[in-house]
């Protein structure tokens, strides 16, 4: 994608919705502006498109697009088109320039089409244009983001899972570890207390041997002790219902915990292809998931990121700092790259055990009275300029090294 310095043939203002999209068009010759509703289908979009690259495309312009969306249907469609240079912008930034003009709070389709349509008419060198990773580092960071979303619904069904069994069948928790397929295809089963005694002894063996589960002791166990479990309720109301709830639970939870081996599976295969995956797994706390996340983060491009400070203040590491007149706050940053943190966090976590010097650090924030996580957070911050600079360089992270470059700063921290 062509960056801002390119001569833009026209810009465009996109507020999009479910069920329709407002353009806002400024021709850049200075041609009267106009407003159009085109509908949210693919098909309608793509004629628009097509009339738009007739109009604008012939000699080569470009077409500047300002909307609010990174991610989605209608930026994958637009993205497949060398002539636009994309522009999405945070939802706030819109909301603060509409403030700026409209502080009534009046609220429009077009008019916000309109104000995105200035937006990047006058303000594109404060905005920063699209530009695309390359095809192997968009999947590992999709294939990476979509495996801890499914690991926190996991979390999320578990923690449901155990707080129902909890009111009708605490049995279940005590002969079962939930956290596998065995447990789900069980609760599936038999749902109930009164389900389980009434089943016939060799019918539970040769479920528990299709699991492959032939610990003889914990079997007997469970057989033993099935008839002579006293039940926390016999009401019905209250069975039957938690009963059909715990069977839906345990089926979502079961196909997740199914999934997760899959994503496992694409993203070591992925990243074994990947180009800076010698270079991510040097770092000492970077694992089967978390270098494969590092790459992704970074990509190949080196000319996408300028410092250090730039993937800082992407990925919400950096503080925000608020001056006015004498007083100033520090504060944690909102508005960031919520996985992109969770990475350098958990990598900063990770450290601590396998890196001497980032243990020194972390006490040193400790004892200056800092949190958990604000101590982690400045040691995530230390490793982002350590990342960033093997990244340019093409060198893997060498951690002897690293000491002696400590040592002869004569850093407090190299003597750790």
């Amino acid at each position: 994608m062509s960056n801002s310095t390119d001569s833009p043939a026209a810009f465009v203002g996109l507020d999009w919705a479910d069920s329709k999209h407002d353009i806002y068009l400024r021709p850049a010759d200075g041609s009267a502006a106009s407003h159009e509703i085109i509908g949210a289908k693919a098909e309608d979009l793509q004629d628009w498109i097509l009339r738009l690259r007739a109009r604008f495309a012939g000699d080569g312009g470009k077409v500047f697009v300002c909307l609010e969306q990174s991610k989605g249907a209608l930026i994958y469609q637009l993205r497949e088109y060398d002539f636009f240079v994309l522009y999405p912008i945070n939802p706030k930034t819109l909301s603060s320039f509409r403030e700026a003009f409209r502080p009534s709070g009046a609220k429009g389709d077009e008019s916000d089409a309109d104000l995105l349509c200035e937006l990047v008419q006058a303000h594109r060198a404060r905005l920063r244009a699209w530009q695309p990773e390359a095809a192997e580092t968009r999947a590992l960071a999709a294939f990476c983001q979509k495996r801890r979303q499914a690991v926190q619904g996991s979390v999320r069904l578990g923690q449901q899972l155990r707080s129902e069994l909890k009111t009708y069948y605490p049995y279940a928790l005590e002969l079962l570890e939930l956290h596998s397929i065995l447990a789900c295809d069980f609760l599936r089963r038999w749902p109930t207390q009164t389900a389980l005694p009434r089943a016939k002894t060799q019918t539970i063996r040769q479920f528990f041997y299709a699991h492959r589960c032939r610990r003889v002791d914990a079997l007997e166990e469970i057989l033993a002790r099935r008839p002579q479990a006293v039940a926390v309720t016999t009401d019905a109301a209250i069975i039957e219902p938690a009963a059909l709830q715990v069977q839906l639970l345990a089926a979502q939870w079961r196909a997740i915990l199914t999934a997760l081996p899959e994503f496992d599976r694409q993203i070591a295969q992925r990243f074994a292809a990947h180009p800076e995956a010698e270079l991510f797994r040097s770092f000492p706390s970077a694992g089967p998931q978390l270098a494969p996340r590092l790459s992704a983060a970074f990509g190949t491009d080196r000319e996408r990121l300028e410092s250090a400070e730039q993937m800082s203040v992407i990925s919400g590491v950096a503080p925000v700092r608020r001056a006015s007149g004498k007083s100033c706050v520090i504060q944690k940053r909102w508005a960031c790259a919520k996985f992109l943190r969770q990475t350098f966090h958990e990598l900063a976590g990770c450290s601590l055990p396998q890196c001497a010097w980032a243990k020194a650090f972390y006490d040193e924030q400790r004892r200056r009275n800092k949190r958990h996580h604000t101590a982690v957070r400045a040691l995530a911050f230390k490793w982002i300029r350590i990342l960033f600079a093997c990244w340019k360089q093409r060198t893997p992270y060498d951690d002897a090294l690293y000491h002696q470059a400590l040592q002869k700063h004569g850093s407090a921290f190299a003597c750790a």
